[in-house]
C-alpha cells in the first residue's frame, strides 16, 4: 500500500500484505508504446494504443468518460481487482456518513485523518476512519452509489485494501464526487472529498495525474499494494479526472503486475496517451 517507510508494518499486521516499494524509490521501466501516432476515430485510437501498452494482459482495465460529450469508452473496463489505496475516498465518505448518522460532524482528528488519507495516502489515517465507520459501511455505501461491482473481500472483509472494484465503477464514483446530486452522499461530502483529491502530493500524481500542469487540473487517488498472501503480484491503480487544455474527462486504470515500478510506469503511460488522444477529439 502507498505509505511512508514508518507505515509499512501496518499491512504485515493486517493480513500479511507488505509493501516493498515506495513512490520515491523507483527504477526506470520500459512500457511498450505505439511507434506511430494512432489514427481514426477516438475509440479506434484508444484501442490501438491500449492494446500496445497492455501487451495483451487480461489483468489490465481502463474506463473513460468524456465530460464534454458524455461519451464513454471501455477497454476491459469491468476488470475486477483489489482497490488498494484507491479505496480511501470511499473510506472518508463512510466516516462522514457515520458522523451524520450519529447526529454530529466529523471530529477535528478525523478531518485531519481524511486529509492525510487522501492527500498523502496515509494508511494509519485511513485505518482509523475505517475502524470508526465500521467496515460494513463500505458495502452499504457501494450499494447506495450503484457501484455494482464494488464489494468487500469475502475472505478478508475487515481489510480495506482487499476491497474489490472495477474501472467502470470507479469512474461512477469520481462522477458523483465531482458533481454531487447523490442520495448516498451530501453535496458537502462530495465537495470535501473531491477537494482533497485535488491536493494530492506531487509524487503521488502519477497515472491519471500524469498530465497535471499549470494549465491542467487533476483530482485523483492512486493505490498500490503487493498481495503476498495470494498471487504475489501488485495491484497498481489510478482513478480521477483531468480538465484543461481543451480536455475534460474522468478515467480509471487498474493493473496487476510483477512490481510497483512497472505499475506506476504503466498507469502513467496510459495517462499520457489518453490525454494526448482526447486532445484531438471527443468520445
Amino acid at each position: 500500500m502507498d505509505a511512508t517507510l514508518s507505515r509499512r508494518s501496518l499491512f504485515i499486521a493486517a493480513g500479511g500484505i507488505a509493501l516493498v516499494g515506495l513512490a520515491g524509490c523507483t527504477k526506470t521501466v520500459s512500457i511498450p508504446e505505439p511507434s506511430v501516432s494512432p489514427t481514426g476515430p477516438i475509440p479506434d485510437q484508444l484501442n490501438q494504443t491500449l492494446q500496445t501498452i497492455s501487451g495483451g494482459s487480461s489483468q489490465f482495465g481502463v474506463f473513460i468518460e468524456d465530460v464534454r460529450s458524455g461519451g464513454t469508452y471501455s477497454f476491459n473496463g469491468d476488470y475486477p481487482s483489489q482497490s488498494a489505496s484507491m479505496a480511501k475516498p470511499m473510506i472518508v465518505a463512510m466516516a462522514l456518513r457515520k458522523a451524520r448518522s450519529d447526529g454530529t460532524e466529523l471530529s477535528a482528528e478525523h478531518v485531519e485523518n481524511a486529509r492525510k488519507a487522501i492527500t498523502q495516502s496515509d494508511n494509519d489515517a485511513a485505518s482509523a476512519l475505517w475502524n470508526y465507520a465500521g467496515y460494513a459501511g463500505y458495502q452499504t455505501l457501494a450499494d447506495e452509489l450503484g457501484l455494482t461491482q464494488t464489494h468487500l473481500d469475502a475472505n478478508k472483509p475487515d481489510q480495506w485494501s482487499w476491497t474489490w472494484t472495477t474501472p467502470s465503477d470507479q469512474v461512477k464514483l469520481v462522477k458523483v464526487l465531482a458533481t454531487g446530486g447523490s442520495k448516498a452522499l451530501t453535496n458537502d461530502d462530495c465537495e470535501f472529498i473531491y477537494g482533497l483529491m485535488g491536493q494530492v502530493i506531487n509524487d503521488q500524481t502519477w497515472g491519471v495525474g500524469q498530465p497535471k500542469s499549470e494549465s491542467v487540473s487533476v483530482h485523483l487517488k492512486n493505490g498500490w499494494v503487493q498481495f503476498k498472501s495470494s498471487d504475489g503480484l501488485w495491484a497498481v491503480n489510478s482513478m480521477g479526472d483531468v480538465s484543461g487544455d481543451g480536455r475534460n474527462y474522468r478515467m480509471c486504470v487498474m493493473t496487476r503486475v510483477a512490481d510497483f515500478d512497472t505499475g506506476r510506469s504503466l498507469t502513467s503511460t496510459v495517462g499520457k496517451w489518453v490525454f494526448s488522444i482526447l486532445g484531438s477529439g471527443k468520445l
